[in-house]
């Protein structure tokens, strides 16, 4: 007991003001927080960003400014300091407290700071330090949660080609957590009047390749969802844009994410598959997979009417300008005349049905030959007469 207590009176001696008032532990890294009570920093920084909380724990009393003052001081720090990336982890803890902090971010300038350190790569991308600071000012901007209706002035800054370039550079050389903010942050101004051409003219083919690889993403079903969208947006902007995205394989990674899609995952990449087809190329692409037609064909009926008919879109495309032996015969094959026949029996006329029907008035002669072909089509099409030569493609 006696060689004990001298331990005892050592720990005793520290004063109770040298305790954090949270852990009551002897403190390492003290800071003041705005009520004057001196706390541990990483405990009231789990008390304030980890726990939403907006008081004192020890007098209980509302903070309004502390949230404030700290992001003043961190947005001093960005601008002198060499040391950015603490900074910046710091910033997104505070903006996640609440919309009010979000709003005091932008009244205080901070998307300025952001867009400066955003750019910087693209003074010297080999700056290993400038590259993460980056990626962290793209954390933080993911965190404003961008709209069109609320945000005009990030929609402005991110707009310009030199933030679209920065960003396009992380989308294909960033960590993953990096390229899944910048695919949000994409996803977020795809309703916004974004030009897409910048950054289909400035990074094309490998660009497309890491949207691509993020749409594949088996993990991070939202990474996925959000490069899908982003995906519509650029293709449905030029057909240029849809050349590059066949020539990085978009085409037959699409194909092959098809069969283990969920609804809503379906319907973008079916609807990314009709946009590709609707170019030479990419009706190409898709005829010399030996999976497309069972792919497409597959999800007709099994999905949502949306779906089937984007999958009556593509094979109306294929039938009109690649009306093969092969093609057709695989379309019989795989159960996609089968189906066709069905839409036919829809009530009311609709566009989807008029797709099926011209597709049965120029190849039904090519389909009747098979038994399984129902007599009542052969003739309401008059293909008992047979059709005469100039009528087929």
């Amino acid at each position: 007991m006696e060689m004990e207590r001298p331990n005892l009176d050592t720990e005793m001696e520290f004063p109770q003001d040298f305790r954090c008032p949270i852990s009551m532990e002897l403190m390492k890294e003290p800071v003041i927080i705005a009520t004057g009570v001196t706390y541990e920093r990483k405990n009231i920084e789990k008390w304030f960003f980890s726990y939403k909380k907006k008081t004192c724990p020890a007098t209980m009393q509302d903070i309004q400014n502390f949230g404030r003052d700290e992001m003043v001081s961190l947005l001093k720090t960005l601008g002198s300091s060499p040391f950015k990336v603490n900074s910046l982890k710091k910033l997104k803890e505070i903006i996640e407290t609440g919309d009010e902090m979000k709003l005091d971010f932008i009244l205080l300038g901070g998307l300025d700071v952001l867009f400066q350190l955003i750019v910087q790569i693209l003074v010297d991308c080999s700056d290993f330090m400038a590259f993460r600071a980056c990626e962290e000012a793209l954390g933080v901007l993911q965190h404003l949660h961008i709209s069109e209706q609320d945000d005009a002035k990030v929609i402005e800054l991110l707009s310009k080609p030199e933030c679209i370039n920065s960003m396009a550079i992380i989308l294909q050389r960033g960590s993953k957590e990096a390229r899944v903010y910048t695919i949000s942050i994409l996803n977020n101004l795809a309703n916004s009047n974004f030009n897409w051409n910048v950054i289909v003219n400035d990074q094309g083919i490998g660009m497309f390749k890491s949207m691509l690889e993020l749409a594949s993403d088996e993990i991070s079903t939202k990474a996925s969802s959000s490069a899908l969208h982003v995906l519509i947006k650029i293709l449905d902007s030029s057909k240029k844009s849809r050349s590059k995205a066949i020539e990085a394989g978009a085409m037959c990674t699409l194909i092959e994410l098809l069969p283990d899609s969920n609804k809503s995952k379906c319907e973008k990449i079916l609807h990314i598959i009709k946009l590709l087809c609707e170019c030479a190329d990419g009706r190409v692409a898709f005829i010399d997979h030996r999976l497309a037609i069972g792919a497409v064909a597959k999800k007709m009926f099994n999905v949502s009417e949306t779906a089937s008919k984007i999958c009556v879109k593509i094979f109306s495309l294929i039938c009109s300008f690649h009306p093969t032996e092969k093609v057709l015969e695989e379309m019989m094959s795989y159960g996609a005349v089968k189906k066709l026949v069905v839409l036919l029996h829809m009530s009311g006329p609709s566009s989807t049905k008029s797709k099926v029907l011209d597709m049965f008035k120029r190849h039904g002669n090519s389909w009747s030959r098979y038994p399984c072909f129902p007599g009542e089509l052969k003739e309401y099409l008059g293909l008992d007469r047979h059709l005469r030569p100039e009528n087929q493609i």
